[in-house]
């Protein structure tokens, strides 16, 4: 916290900027890696759910079982993530769900799947999720410098997004050609090779945390930094409503509507990647624009993220869909870098990852309650209606969010906080290692395994 600002220059013969050091790079090739194979096992996994003779009530349940222990666990791990170094966590969260889908996998290809064991089996990939999302964060956001941390993120973002294009076009495609559990495969693949990648994070330039009271006095630490600043809370209470729409839409009726009226799994694969087309975008357009209101600019761009929901609810063609998946990902890859970069500009570093919990759990507290009930709420509703239901609330909820003075005013500032960094890979062919921030999203964070709100 008291490094000298690295230059502004990057050195002569660096291949790379000065604030992609050693840390950003691995986690930014992990990132690559696991978005390629979660997006597609998204997707794979409700067609494991058909194949087994389940409906959009299954498929609700098994979405259920990956949301609740994300839930139960997150504070938890964020607290553990601030007393543990961050990467041992990140390591174990992802062994966790490399296994996980690998059962997954194996229970698929030999015919033998139940709908109990996938929930089973989602439910420990969720719960590797609540350790790794808050570790994850907090170590992205421990990465970068205070003056570069907006491009940072959004370079960051864009290779997230590629990978994500990739993943879920090609998880489409596969689960047509060859089944979901060759995809679910792939993931815990995947899985695997990323944890290698996170194991050779280095720690040592991250100042050491003095002892705390216990767990429970580090989540009121926690919880008193959270609720002192209304932007953070009431952002988080907004997206609590918008991420559990979103979950429902795009784990339940998403799917079903590809099913009945788009021709099966790879129109639903194509809009999902057009959504990737899209927040990669944003993240171009973020790499270069930084909104000195940012958290304003951010939330009028929520507004389109109930686009896709519409466009399910009429429901317009496959280009229709596709088009408006592509809207959406553009506005919301706006949101999430501004939200990342509010996050790195006001949060402590020895508070991140218990305040990303905090984020992460209110963002994703109704997701197992709406994934829960979107097969009920179809039954009596019908699925238009409830579809058009959840656009209306998702703009409900941003509107009364812009109500907020400090969304509409916290402001972008020159400089912000300066926290040492990992030590640069070695060489005079790299540039020194940056010194320093979520999300959503859904589904953040900062990896995209299973995240909404930053991520997509």
């Amino acid at each position: 916290m008291n490094s000298a600002a690295p230059s502004r220059r990057t050195p002569l013969g660096s291949r790379r900027p000065e604030w992609a050091g050693r840390n950003y790079v691995l986690l930014t090739a992990a990132t690559i890696v696991t978005n390629l194979g979660t997006h597609g096992a998204l997707i794979a996994t409700t067609w494991a759910v058909f194949e087994s003779g389940g409906d959009a009530g299954d498929v609700g349940l098994v979405a259920m079982a990956r949301f609740l222990p994300l839930v139960l666990f997150l504070l938890i791990g964020g607290a553990v993530a601030d007393r543990v170094p961050r990467h041992r966590v990140m390591v174990a969260a992802n062994t966790l769900n490399c296994v996980s889908q690998a059962v997954f996998a194996a229970l698929v290809l030999a015919g033998e799947a139940r709908i109990w064991q996938m929930m089973v089996l989602t439910a420990l990939c969720g719960t590797g999720q609540a350790f790794f999302n808050p570790a994850a964060e907090g170590m992205l956001l421990s990465s970068v410098t205070g003056e570069q941390a907006s491009r940072a993120f959004a370079v960051y973002r864009m290779a997230m997004h590629s990978a994500t294009i990739g993943g879920a076009a090609l998880g489409g495609a596969l689960v047509a050609f060859v089944g979901p559990g060759w995809v679910l495969l792939i993931d815990a693949v995947a899985f695997a090779v990323a944890g290698g990648l996170r194991a050779f994070l280095d720690v040592s330039g991250i100042p050491d945390r003095a002892p705390g009271g216990g767990l429970f006095a580090d989540l009121r630490e926690g919880w008193h930094e959270f609720v002192g600043r209304p932007w953070l809370w009431s952002i988080v209470a907004q997206f609590s409503v918008v991420v559990g729409l979103i979950g429902a839409v795009e784990s339940v009726y998403g799917p079903l509507v590809a099913r009945s009226d788009l021709g099966g799994a790879r129109p639903w694969g194509i809009a999902l990647a057009a959504y990737g087309v899209g927040t990669l975008a944003g993240a171009v357009l973020m790499a270069r624009w930084k909104p000195r209101r940012m958290l304003f600019v951010g939330t009028l761009c929520v507004f389109p993220i109930a686009l896709p929901s519409a466009a399910l609810a009429v429901p317009l063609d496959a280009v229709g869909l596709t088009a408006a998946m592509f809207v959406s990902g553009v506005a919301i890859e706006v949101f999430g870098v501004s939200w990342m970069t509010a996050l790195h500009q006001e949060i402590p570093e020895e508070k991140l990852s218990r305040v990303s919990a905090y984020d992460w759990f209110g963002s994703t507290a109704l997701l197992p309650l709406t994934t829960a009930l979107a097969g009920p709420a179809e039954s009596a509703f019908g699925r238009s209606e409830a579809l058009w239901g959840a656009a209306a609330l998702m703009v409900l909820v941003t509107a009364l969010v812009l109500v907020v003075p400090d969304v509409r005013n916290l402001t972008r500032r020159p400089h912000t906080k300066e926290i040492p960094g990992p030590a640069p890979l070695p060489g005079p062919a790299h540039a020194p290692a940056a010194s320093a921030s979520v999300a959503a999203v859904p589904s953040a964070s900062a990896d995209a395994e299973g995240t909404v709100r930053r991520d997509g």
